[in-house]
């Protein structure tokens, strides 16, 4: 499989330990975001919404949208799971997930920050409002986990809940972020680096990292 990605992407970061966590190997392709090479003819082929990450399957079949992917992992190579078995445990985790995924990731990156300062807002600005964005979302994470059982966000392994959580919480640092009032996060994402699929996965440790 080939991962089309860039190494500083929380999303293509996400199917990264997804697939290393199952077990799978796979080569990548990057494309640098600040200079759109992901609106490349040939990758909007691939992925018409000009958007990493994409999975090229063995047969040339194309998986987009990191979620969709880890799904599908879980579908297809169900061992080990990334979510529970139990139905409401999994809603729980889903929800976690998309949390992070849907209301916190997309309003800050990269291009819709650069709308933003489109619209005439500078830097300090841009940045508060990616800040702002980071730490709120965060913070009602951090109550829907802060009475479960670590030292994972839903039990003692990891599931698509961490897979989402790690990624954001290096988006949140970048931005400054304050994360001591949130020990589960941090408790969570502990227990996630002490294992080689997430540790292995980060980005500065990428064939493309800056």
């Amino acid at each position: 499989m080939r991962l089309h990605g860039f190494f500083r992407s929380a999303a293509s970061y996400r199917v990264r330990i997804g697939l290393a966590l199952k077990g799978l190997p796979f080569e990548q392709t990057s494309y640098v975001l600040r200079k759109g090479e992901q609106r490349g003819a040939a990758y909007l082929e691939k992925n018409p919404q000009g958007l990493v990450p994409a999975l090229e399957l063995d047969d040339g079949t194309v998986l987009t949208q990191s979620l969709a992917i880890l799904e599908w992992l879980e579908e297809t190579h169900p061992a080990p799971a990334i979510l529970p078995k139990d139905p409401l445990a999994r809603a729980r985790v889903r929800a976690f997930a998309l949390a992070i995924s849907c209301d916190i990731h997309p309003v800050q990156n990269l291009g819709v920050l650069n709308e933003v300062r489109a619209l005439g807002h500078d830097d300090p600005q841009v940045n508060g409002w990616a800040k702002r964005v980071n730490g709120d979302g965060l913070a009602a994470c951090e109550k829907l986990i802060a009475r479960g059982k670590g030292p994972f966000c839903f039990g003692d392994k990891p599931t698509m809940a961490d897979i989402c959580l790690v990624p954001q919480l290096g988006n949140a640092r970048r931005f400054g972020c304050d994360l001591s009032a949130m020990p589960r996060l941090l408790e969570a994402e502990a227990a996630c680096m002490a294992l080689p699929a997430f540790s292995e996965s980060v980005p500065e440790r990428q064939p493309d990292a800056e």
